[in-house]
């Protein structure tokens, strides 16, 4: 998407790629911060739980955005992200779920 509409760039849902989203979440960070994100719905880089800097959290944020699994807005100054839940479910049945249940 264009950032003059609110959003960083993310890849369209037939551009994403299961592969690419299974190398994204090996990480541990990105997984911990994906299962926050679930947690709380949508957060900025600070205010996640996760036991890294927040610079490491927006390299991290950045690579999921890229993979397809998260979506961030603008806000001002701010840039809060979400998992893009349906999407995901969409592109692949059960993946997210079988994700943050492990």
């Amino acid at each position: 998407m264009d950032v003059t509409m609110g959003t960083l760039p993310q890849p369209e849902l037939s551009e994403v790629d299961v592969a690419t989203v299974l190398a994204a979440l090996a990480d541990p960070v990105r997984l911990s911060i994906v299962r926050e994100l679930h947690r709380v719905g949508e957060s900025t880089c600070t205010a996640l739980d996760v036991p890294v800097k927040a610079s490491t959290v927006s390299h991290h944020m950045h690579a999921l955005r890229e993979a397809g699994i998260v979506t961030t807005r603008i806000a001002g100054t701010t840039r809060p992200s979400r998992l893009r839940t349906a999407d995901l479910e969409k592109r692949f049945p059960g993946l997210l779920n079988i994700v943050l249940a492990g």
